[in-house]
């Protein structure tokens, strides 16, 4: 790849390697320890903190999509300098800052999948990294940890999930309903929770009806309509913080604009890597067998 792209300013990674004398492979390497970009099966993608630190999407028609940088990331890289130019911070930090504990924070950024509990500590997760989560261990102990841009403590999905912990409704909670597209008001509107669950969660149909039921009487600890964690304004079905797996129920397959919703939320969840579970009609006949054996395939073992 050329060393010029369309600003003077701005290098591919490619040639950013070139000029810090180092091989593609390992500017990449620390690109992604810096929490600036992310992999994606065979592509690297701009996290939140690599756009705020410049990186920028081109295309070509030789190369496709690629990032480029500006020059100004060199001196930053130079000499094995890893640090992302903004303070990064830990759980205890930001525990200080909203006033809770750090174990708290820690089961705040459980619960939305950023972070996964290790044997001891924790370590990113792939979503984790495409917010500017860095994995990081203790010099003394080894015990794994996470390091987060500051900006974190701004991000407006973990803003609201801290003041849910603490029973708090924030006014962007509360606006979140206004924010929803058209297709989304409508299905709302269409299909109202008139079903009341054993635990009782009102659910839109008798087939989320059946799901929940089984869910509560499996003991499976579960959320009903639970917001996905990104900027995106969709819902799931059902999320079950234990396997950070969520759980989709189609049904109505003979409603036009409910199909189009129902390929749009499946993007969605293929964009982030989501753990989801699927079910039709065709499963609700046999739940007993159904859930249990895909539930075990991310870890959750029921009676």
């Amino acid at each position: 790849m050329s060393d010029k792209c369309d600003s003077d300013k701005e290098v591919s990674t490619t040639a950013l390697a070139i000029k810090l004398g180092k091989s593609s492979q390992v500017l990449f390497r620390q690109l992604a320890e810096m929490g600036l970009i992310v992999r994606n099966v065979n592509t690297w993608d701009l996290t939140s903190t690599g756009k705020q630190k410049g990186g920028v999407y081109k295309t070509s028609e030789k190369y496709g999509k690629y990032i480029v940088w500006p020059t100004s990331l060199i001196d930053e890289l130079s000499d094995g300098n890893s640090d992302t130019g903004e303070h990064l911070v830990t759980a205890t930090t930001i525990g200080k800052h909203f006033e809770i504990p750090a174990n708290r924070i820690n089961s705040v950024l459980s619960e939305l999948g950023w972070i996964k509990k290790h044997i001891k500590g924790w370590q990113v997760t792939e979503l984790g990294k495409r917010l500017g989560g860095i994995q990081a261990k203790d010099k003394i102990s080894g015990v794994p940890y996470v390091r987060w841009a500051e900006s974190i403590m701004s991000n407006k999905i973990f803003v609201i999930n801290i003041h849910e912990s603490q029973g708090d409704t924030p006014a962007t909670s509360q606006d979140q309903a206004q924010n929803a597209s058209a297709d989304e008001v409508e299905f709302r509107d269409k299909f109202q929770p008139k079903h009341r669950a054993t635990d009782g969660h009102r659910v839109r149909s008798k087939g989320e009806l059946l799901i929940d039921n089984w869910l509560y009487l499996s003991e499976v600890l579960h959320a009903y309509e639970r917001k996905l964690p990104i900027e995106e304004d969709v819902y799931s079905d059902f999320y079950i913080p234990g396997g950070k797996v969520y759980i989709e129920y189609w049904g109505y397959d003979d409603d036009s604009k409910y199909l189009s919703r129902k390929e749009k939320k499946r993007g969605i969840y293929k964009k982030y890597h989501f753990n989801l579970i699927e079910l039709t009609d065709k499963e609700l006949k046999n739940l007993d067998d159904t859930l249990p054996r895909l539930l075990l395939e991310f870890g959750i073992k029921t009676e």
